[in-house]
C-alpha cells in the first residue's frame, strides 16, 4: 500500500485522521501507534512482529544506556553492543547474499569452489531508515543529548510512524517525539496544508515521474540498442524521474503528517540550483546527509585517529596537506555508507566513491580557486559564474545518476562510454524519442510539469513560499489552487491503458 494508493489516500490515511480526531488527546499517540502497526502488518504482515521485537530491544537498550552513565565503561559497551547490533541485523538482512555473491565470484575464480547458496531473506519495508533512527537515538542517549523515553508507545511510534515507514525522512529523536506524542488536534489549516502539499507530490510522481518512467525502463534495460544523445537522455530522464517521485513521495509523506499536526524534517531544498557536488548533497536527500554528518563524520572527526594524524601532519606537512587527510579520512567511511545504504550493489559502491572524489577535488582546488578570482578579479557571486558552476554541478549529477540506475557497475560503464560515440543532436527532434512508448503529448505534459516544478523551485529559492502566498489568499483562491491540482492528477497522470503501475523508487532502498 504505497502513499501514492487510492487504499492510503482515500481510505486508511483518512480512516486513522477520523478515528485520532474523535479521540481524546492523551490517547492519540495510541491511536498512530496502532495505524503504524496496522500499516506497516498491510504492508509487510507477520514482519511487523519483527519490527516490534526491535523496538522493545532498542526501548530496553535506551534506558539501559541512560542507568549505566555513571560507569563508562560499561555504558560504552551496551552502546557499542547495541548499535553494532542494529547494524549487524541491516548487514545481515541486505548483504549477506551480496558478501555471499563476492566470496563465490573470487573463489570460484582460483579453486574448484562450491558456490555457496543464496539465503531466502525476508527484508522487512522501511528497515533501513527505523534502523538508522534507532542507531542515532541511542547514540544521542549515550552523549547526553536527550533522556532515554520509558514509554514504549514513543519510542515505537518514532522509530514507525506510518507516513515514514517506507521511505523516511530519516529523524533524529529530539525532531519528531514530542510531536508524535503531543496529540495535537486536526485543525482546519493542518487539513488545507497537508491535503495540498499531498496533491503537489501527487502530481510531481503520477503525472511526471511516472511518465518518465516509460522512457527510462526502456533505454536502461535495452542499453546496448542505444548509444550518443539517447545515454544522455536517459541520464537526465532518470535524473528527473528520481527527484519528481523521491521528492513528490517525501511530498506525500510531509502532507499525511501535517494532518496530524506533525511537521517532520525536509529532505529537499531545490538541489539543482546547487553550485557544487557538497551543496548538492546539503540539498538533496537532507534528513541522510544529517545522519551522516552527525553519526558519522563528526564522530570519526574528532575520532583520536583522525586528531593524532592532523597534528602530527600539520607539524610534518603543514595545514594544507594535513587539511587533505584530515577531510579525506572524515568522507570516506561518509561515502562508502552512503553507497552501501542504497543497496548491496556494486554501483552504489561506485556511485559513493564517486562524489567522494568530487567532494575531495573540491577540497583540494580549493587554493587554487581562491587564487583563480584574486588573480582575475572576477566576481564568484556573478550571473555567469553561477550558471557555469550550476550547469557543471548538473553534469556531475546526471553521470552519476547514470550509474546509479544502470543495471549493475558494468552496464553503467558501457552506457557511460557508448554516450561519446556516434551523439547525434539530431535525434532529440527526428522522432527518435518518439519510439520509447511516450508520444508528442506526454513530452509536452512532461516539460510543462517540470516547468511548474522548476517556476515553484525558482520562488523557494528567491524566500517566496507557496505556502505561506495561498495563506494570505482568500477562501476562493485557496481553494481554486487545491481543486486545480486535483483535477490536473486526474486529466494529466500517467494511468490506466498504456501505463505500467511503478513502485516507489526509494522503498526499494
Amino acid at each position: 500500500m504505497g502513499y501514492n494508493t487510492l487504499p492510503y489516500l482515500a481510505v486508511f490515511l483518512p480512516l486513522v485522521v477520523i478515528i485520532y480526531q474523535l479521540t481524546a488527546s492523551r490517547y492519540r499517540k495510541y491511536v498512530l501507534l496502532v495505524a503504524s502497526w496496522v500499516y506497516f502488518y498491510l504492508c509487510s504482515r507477520v514482519l511487523v512482529f519483527y519490527f516490534i521485537i526491535l523496538t522493545v530491544l532498542v526501548w530496553l537498550a535506551g534506558m539501559g544506556i541512560e542507568r549505566l552513565a555513571g560507569r563508562k565503561k560499561a555504558q560504552k559497551l551496551l552502546t557499542y553492543v547495541s548499535v553494532g547490533g542494529l547494524f549487524g541485523q541491516l548487514l545481515y538482512l541486505k548483504y549477506f547474499n551480496f558478501f555471499l555473491g563476492v566470496i563465490n565470484l573470487i573463489m570460484s575464480r582460483h579453486t574448484s569452489w562450491t558456490a555457496i547458496p543464496y539465503l531466502n531473506i525476508l527484508v522487512p519495508i522501511g528497515v533501513s531508515y527505523y534502523t538508522l533512527e534507532a542507531v542515532g537515538y541511542l547514540l544521542e542517549i549515550y552523549w547526553g543529548r536527550v533522556g532515554a523515553d520509558r514509554s514504549f508507545a514513543t519510542v515505537s511510534l518514532f522509530l514507525g510512524f506510518f507516513p515514514q515507514t517506507m521511505e523516511g525522512p530519516i529523524a533524529r529523536y529530539q525532531d519528531t517525539a514530542e510531536q508524535l506524542k503531543a496529540g495535537h488536534p486536526v485543525t482546519e489549516q493542518h487539513v488545507f496544508d497537508g491535503i495540498t502539499r499531498i496533491l503537489w507530490g501527487l502530481m510531481k510522481k503520477v503525472v511526471i515521474a511516472d511518465r518518465l518512467s516509460v522512457v527510462v525502463t526502456e533505454l536502461f534495460n535495452n542499453h546496448a540498442k542505444y548509444d550518443g544523445v539517447m545515454i544522455a537522455v536517459a541520464a537526465v530522464s532518470y535524473t528527473m524521474q528520481l527527484y519528481m517521485e523521491f521528492s513528490g513521495v517525501i511530498d506525500i509523506i510531509l502532507g499525511s503528517a501535517l494532518l496530524f499536526g506533525v511537521e517532520l524534517p525536509e529532505n529537499f531544498r531545490q538541489p539543482f540550483f546547487s553550485q557544487s557536488a557538497s551543496e548538492f548533497w546539503r540539498r538533496w536527500h537532507i534528513s541522510l546527509g544529517v545522519w551522516l554528518k552527525t553519526y558519522v563524520f563528526y564522530p570519526v572527526t574528532t575520532s583520536e585517529l583522525t586528531m593524532k594524524w592532523n597534528r602530527k601532519a600539520r607539524k610534518k606537512y603543514g595545514k594544507y596537506v594535513a587539511k587533505i587527510g584530515t577531510s579525506f579520512l572524515a568522507l570516506t567511511p561518509v561515502w562508502l555508507f552512503n553507497g552501501l545504504w542504497h543497496g548491496a550493489n556494486f554501483n552504489y559502491i561506485f556511485y559513493g566513491i564517486y562524489y567522494l572524489f568530487f567532494l575531495m577535488l573540491e577540497v583540494i582546488l580549493e587554493p587554487a580557486k581562491k587564487k583563480f578570482y584574486a588573480v582575475t578579479k572576477a566576481d564568484p557571486k556573478s550571473k555567469g559564474w553561477t550558471l557555469f558552476r550550476i550547469l557543471r554541478t548538473w553534469l556531475i549529477i546526471f553521470t552519476g545518476e547514470l550509474f546509479f540506475r544502470a543495471n549493475g557497475f558494468t552496464a553503467g560503464r558501457q552506457m557511460f562510454a557508448s554516450m561519446f560515440h556516434n551523439f547525434g543532436l539530431h535525434r532529440l527532434w527526428d522522432g527518435t524519442l518518439l519510439k520509447f512508448g511516450l508520444d508528442r503529448a506526454d513530452w509536452a505534459v512532461i516539460a510543462a510539469g517540470i516547468a511548474v516544478v522548476f517556476i515553484s523551485d525558482v520562488l523557494h529559492e528567491k524566500g517566496i513560499s507557496f505556502k505561506a502566498f495561498l495563506a494570505k489568499r482568500s477562501f476562493v483562491v485557496r481553494y481554486l489552487a487545491l481543486y486545480a491540482l486535483i483535477f490536473g492528477i486526474i486529466i494529466f497522470g500517467a494511468y490506466g491503458s498504456g501505463y505500467q503501475k511503478v513502485d516507489l523508487i526509494y522503498a526499494g532502498f
